[in-house]
């Protein structure tokens, strides 16, 4: 079978070392890949990575795009063309690939659903959509509520498993986050500051990962329902980002919900620029 350039390896230490390249190469829209590929690289089968896949597309002595899967996850790949994500859908097909979804750009993620339909006969539902937003030129908020951020520490754990709680419970993600699942949740491996205000009570938190290749996503942030409209997310958000540039980063990327007209606005406001859409198809 014709494998269309592609090329598929359970070795993380050989993707990098032919796709590390590429990855690094656009930061703000590899993020996910970056970040995945470094906890997989850094903890392996500890960071739920046995029995992951990756693959790369090579084309012209160089690569063109790559993809990975964690065991019980989707198809996460870069952006790739319509004719290459057919080639891709035709591959693992062929392979006898069976996939509970795919998440990519938007663009990417139609053409591979358009294409898994035909090639399978799984019918692909849209299930979310999120903007992807890169730091321009910061401006923090003005004005600025009183307080000031404070980064977690060991002595935080417990505060910090109930706020990502409250943020899980919030947006409806699964599952809770406790004491069990909190190493194998994708909150485990990002640093945490708190918005405090001046008798050091926390009103607002927001986590980033560690810079990849020179790109840092902030993920989550959270104020909980009680204590919003007080300007306590964009002070956190700002506070994390400016840390994230004083650290060297030179990508400082978000996600959000296209439905939350308030958090959009606000990452507007604090000097985020929108680069594109990313969307998650599910398949029947």
């Amino acid at each position: 079978m014709r494998s269309h350039g592609w090329h598929l390896t359970h070795d993380i230490d050989e993707h990098l070392g032919r796709a590390g390249d590429f990855l690094r190469s656009r930061p703000a829209p590899h993020t996910m890949a970056l970040t995945v590929m470094e906890r997989l690289r850094r903890d392996g089968p500890d960071a739920g990575g046995a029995g992951a896949v990756f693959g790369r597309l090579e084309r012209a002595g160089g690569v063109r795009a790559a993809w990975f899967r964690l065991p019980g996850r989707g198809l996460s790949p870069t952006a790739l063309t319509p004719e290459d994500a057919d080639g891709l859908a035709t591959h693992l097909a062929g392979l006898g690939y069976a996939l509970p979804y795919v998440s990519a750009d938007h663009r990417t993620a139609a053409a591979f659903a358009d294409a898994w339909r035909r090639h399978t006969g799984a019918a692909p539902t849209l299930r979310q959509r999120l903007h992807l937003y890169r730091l321009g030129a910061l401006t923090p908020p003005e004005p600025c509520p009183e307080g000031r951020g404070r980064l977690l520490g060991a002595a935080d754990h417990d505060a910090l498993l109930r706020w990502c709680d409250g943020f899980v419970t919030a947006v409806g993600e699964t599952p809770a986050i406790d004491a069990g699942s909190w190493a194998a949740s994708r909150f485990a491996d990002k640093r945490f500051t708190f918005w405090e205000t001046p008798d050091g009570t926390p009103v607002s938190l927001a986590g980033h990962t560690a810079s990849v290749g020179g790109m840092v996503r902030v993920d989550p942030v959270y104020t909980p329902a009680h204590l919003r409209g007080r300007g306590y997310a964009g002070a956190v958000t700002a506070e994390v980002s400016r840390a994230a540039l004083a650290a060297g980063a030179t990508d400082v990327v978000l996600f959000t919900d296209p439905a939350n007209a308030t958090s959009n606005a606000l990452y507007r406001r604090l000097g985020y620029v929108r680069v594109t859409d990313f969307a998650v198809y599910d398949f029947a």
